[in-house]
């Protein structure tokens, strides 16, 4: 970023390149949709390029852009509030996964088998609660950068996190997957 602040373009096709998918991959499990995720994502690096001289080094550019996208998609949102979304366990979500050559043909069977449910239980979760376990199991943010993206103290952030996780795990019990079987659709780099 502070090569793009000093003038160099491609700097910011570095970034783009770097932060684009998990970016899109946030808007779409937020907003449950492909077309408005995308024009979010887009919309977002548009916002850094006009925002650029008021980015400073204290803040991880990350943490910044998360921000940008989250206020995006909250701003979208109440536009339409009374427009229906289409569920995260639709074929959106599901056109946006990437493959990964690593599970077992049984593991990633039995994953297959729990994804919709663990989709289904994370769309199900109160927004406040969604959007922390989005930020910090899809993204990776810690709960100081999520508590900066959405504007909340640390500590409520915490809170909603572990009323998320007990959430999930009432319901995801309650459909019968097990800690064995289930293994998250997404993954983080911490």
């Amino acid at each position: 970023m502070l090569r793009f602040q000093a003038g160099d373009p491609r700097a910011f096709e570095v970034l783009v390149r770097r932060h684009r998918t998990p970016v899109f991959s946030f808007l779409l499990r937020l907003t449950g949709d492909r077309g408005r995720a995308e024009d979010l994502c887009q919309e977002a690096f548009l916002k850094v390029i006009k925002g650029a001289e008021r980015w400073e080094e204290r803040a991880r550019f990350a943490t910044w852009l998360y921000a940008i996208a989250r206020n995006l998609a909250v701003d979208e949102a109440r536009r339409v509030a009374f427009r229906r979304a289409e569920p995260l366990d639709g074929p959106a979500a599901r056109a946006a996964e990437v493959p990964s050559g690593g599970p077992s043909p049984e593991r990633a069977a039995d994953a297959a088998l729990v994804r919709p449910k663990l989709e289904a239980a994370v769309a199900a979760l109160p927004a406040e609660q969604r959007e922390v376990f989005l930020l910090r199991e899809q993204t990776g943010l810690r709960f100081s950068e999520i508590a900066a993206v959405t504007g909340t103290p640390e500590n409520t952030v915490k809170s909603r996190m572990r009323y998320a996780l007990e959430a999930l795990r009432q319901e995801l019990a309650a459909l019968g997957v097990t800690p064995e079987t289930a293994s998250p659709p997404w993954s983080a780099a911490r």
